[in-house]
């Protein structure tokens, strides 16, 4: 497995920290779900503004 260093503000991490500490998981874990997500809406929303936009083209083709 890979690993990356990310820089975040003392402040933040402690957040992370406290959440991973409240869920008994790693920070790894959290930061992994966390992108996971980020990456699963992001395609969702693309996925959405594709249709929109074909839509949009279909109607100026009519």
């Amino acid at each position: 497995m890979a690993r990356i260093l990310v820089s975040m503000p003392d402040d933040f991490l402690k957040s992370v920290d406290k959440l991973a500490d409240s869920e008994r998981r790693t920070r790894s874990e959290l930061v992994r779900e966390a992108l996971r997500n980020y990456i699963r809406k992001t395609n969702s929303l693309n996925s959405q503004k594709a249709q929109q936009s074909a839509k949009i083209l279909d109607e100026l083709l009519d």
